[in-house]
């Protein structure tokens, strides 16, 4: 991996004992250059002083200018407490250039000992380093690390901070202002706040690690490079610092396009090993001159350094091993469906979500238990897909004694459903079980109309798989494939995929054909592997989502794979990597823990959706950019022929 290379004159900005300011630490500079001049914005820290009552060590904002970007001179204070949200400090500029005026966005605490609630983002806005035209606190909760897009994109001012980082997890994310009143209105960032997600950047490799924004933006040909913090080891110490870099999509920011695979510098020199706060590097400021990046950073809180990368090097490395794996982002109010206690029928689990998306909403069929065991199905509804606008307070679909009959006297409980729209009708796999002889898939339908009006008038059910062998994760696919119905189904651990001529079953025909896909020694699906909901179809193939279960660590993950149009048993491209695997408490503890187990996904407006039972207990749901998803599966093809 590319590796920055400090400048050999680092320290390049050490504390002046002479500015009681500045005596104790100057670190955390942020830079832009402007015709032959460097204009350079930091850290500064002063000797222990008495502010409102409090003996504390102040921060304040220095600026300094140079003709080389090494030696910096006429330093002075430029930014320092003047209003209530910033009476015990301002901290850690990072400052873009903008429509003719210089942005420095900044920590502001409000104050001591400082809290999280008291930590915000604040900006200040100059046109010339001498006067500060405007200054205002940016957001109402906990944040810092922000800086400016140095242009709008899509007609909008952009902007990347940091949420959330004195109460981990940390949260990168951008933010969108059609109007610049907009940065200190506090009506917005309500709003933002509520929206995280849609803004997030997905950073953090495990849920011990930190991430903060580093440099301001730079723009590149390959698209937005981001400098920022990786903190490994953040709730477990010893932590690690790091210096990273992510690229994002020059038009749609919120999309990664690569990233590093690991830190490009650690604390390794003595400056960066000994100090105020030992064994930090923190990036702070970054400049693009002749293909080389200089990445300006603090030293164990105390001076400020200077590494250089070689841009195109970087950026070629970043592009070629450090694509970014696409991963569903879950919503941040999962579970969006959990038992209801006292209930007769969902008293215990509710779990494992087939999902339709019919008149503008998200149908979700899911499996619901009381504390006696039975399985019964119930039925949510979402405008918007995250949210749960409706959801009954009945079964709408459960073995009835004789329906039983017609099936097997003995199948009482329903389990794992599937839905499909062909025509004019939703058909519906699912699992029938006893608990004790072979689980079987049963099949049955009913008409969308009724469906949608909640007349549950479903078909008889029948058995479409073998009595004596075990046979489950079943669907048929939405349109017939070379004038037949096709199923997947699982045999043996393995995906298996046969083709009917009808879906009447009848005269004992069972489902069969041959294994399709096959669990992968070594891999995190190596064990068993099964479908999630039905396949969807796009013009580069019949995209699938699917569970794997691991042979090592047992946990239940989900990926993708794209199988041909014309020739659905011909598997065209299977992601190496999981795309959701358990991460979160909900999937991690319940009545089958490190569980995510889909049955179905959406599609709307090129966001896909998987619906999820989380440790056999919950519904969870997350998605991800549909075209990001299959562009992975079309990279994997060739990623498999080399």
């Amino acid at each position: 991996m590319v590796k920055a290379i400090r400048v050999s004159e680092n320290t390049i900005l050490i504390p002046n004992k002479d500015n009681s300011w500045e005596s104790e630490a100057v670190f955390n500079g942020s830079v832009v250059k402007k015709g032959n001049t460097y204009h350079l914005v930091y850290r500064a820290m002063s000797s222990s002083q008495i502010i409102f009552g409090q003996n504390i060590e102040l921060s304040t904002i220095g600026y300094a200018k140079s003709n080389d970007g090494i030696k910096y001179q006429d330093r002075r204070q430029f930014i320092f407490p003047e209003h209530n949200w910033e009476r015990y400090g301002c901290e850690d500029p990072r400052i873009t250039e903008f429509n003719g005026s210089y942005y420095i966005f900044y920590t502001a605490l409000s104050d001591y000992p400082h809290t999280a609630a008291g930590i915000k983002v604040a900006v200040a806005v100059t046109k010339d380093f001498q006067k500060i035209e405007k200054k205002c606190q940016v957001t109402n909760f906990n944040s810092k690390a922000a800086a400016l897009f140095p242009e709008k994109i899509n007609n909008k001012m952009v902007m990347v901070l940091t949420v959330d980082t004195d109460k981990p997890p940390s949260k990168i994310a951008l933010a969108f202002l059609d109007k610049e009143d907009k940065l200190c209105s506090k009506d917005f960032w309500d709003e933002w706040r509520s929206n995280i997600d849609e803004y997030e950047l997905n950073l953090v490799r495990d849920e011990n690690d930190h991430v903060e924004v580093g440099a301001a933006p730079i723009k590149t040909k390959e698209g937005w490079l981001l400098i920022y913090s990786y903190i490994k080891n953040y709730k477990n110490p010893p932590p690690v610092f790091g210096i990273e870099a992510v690229l994002l999509d020059l038009k749609n920011p919120t999309k990664i396009i690569a990233r590093t695979p690991q830190p490009i510098m650690i604390p390794e020199r003595d400056y960066e090993l000994n100090g105020k706060v030992p064994n930090i590097i923190f990036p702070s400021g970054g400049l693009v001159e002749n293909d080389t990046l200089n990445i300006y950073y603090g030293a164990a809180d105390t001076s400020l350094c200077i590494a250089r990368v070689k841009l195109k090097s970087l950026l070629e490395e970043m592009l070629k091993e450090g694509r970014e794996p696409v991963k569903l982002k879950r919503f941040r109010g999962n579970p969006i469906i959990s038992p209801i206690p006292g209930s007769l029928w969902e008293s215990k689990f509710t779990f494992n979500p087939a999902a339709v998306y019919e008149g503008g909403k998200v149908h979700i069929v899911y499996r619901a238990m009381n504390d006696q065991g039975k399985s019964v199905f119930g039925y949510a509804s979402s405008s918007d897909g995250l949210h749960i606008d409706e959801r009954i307070d009945k079964p709408i679909y459960l073995s009835k004694e004789d329906t039983r009959k017609k099936i097997h006297p003995i199948y009482h409980s329903c389990e794992d459903p599937r839905i499909t729209k062909i025509g004019d009708r939703f058909y519906m796999c699912y699992t029938a079980f006893d608990g004790k002889t072979p689980t079987v898939v049963a099949m049955t339908s009913i008409k969308i109309d009724d469906f949608v009006s909640k007349k549950w008038k479903w078909e008889t059910p029948y058995i479409i798989s073998n009595p004596i062998r075990s046979d489950k994760n079943t669907c048929v696919f939405p349109e017939k494939v070379k004038g037949k119905y096709v199923f997947l189904h699982r045999l043996e651990h393995k995906i298996w995929i046969d083709f009917v001529k009808d879906l009447k079953f009848s005269k004992g025909r069972w489902l069969a054909g041959k294994a399709m896909m096959l669990p992968r020694e070594g891999m995190w699906d190596s064990e068993k592997i099964g479908i999630a909901g039905p396949p969807i179809k796009t013009d580069k193939g019949w995209l699938l989502i699917y569970h794997g279960l691991s042979l090592y660590d047992k946990k239940y993950r989900l990926s993708a794979a794209l199988l041909d149009l014309k020739s659905p048993d011909k598997v065209l491209s299977r992601l190496d990597y999981p795309i959701l695997e358990p991460e979160m408490d909900y999937e991690k503890v319940g009545e089958r823990p490190e569980t995510v187990f889909s049955c179905g996904s959406v599609v709307i407006d090129k966001k896909l959706y998987v619906y999820y039972g989380a440790a056999d207990q919950v519904v969870g749901v997350a998605y991800c950019d549909f075209d990001d998803l299959l562009d992975a599966l079309v990279l994997q093809i060739s990623r498999d022929k080399k």
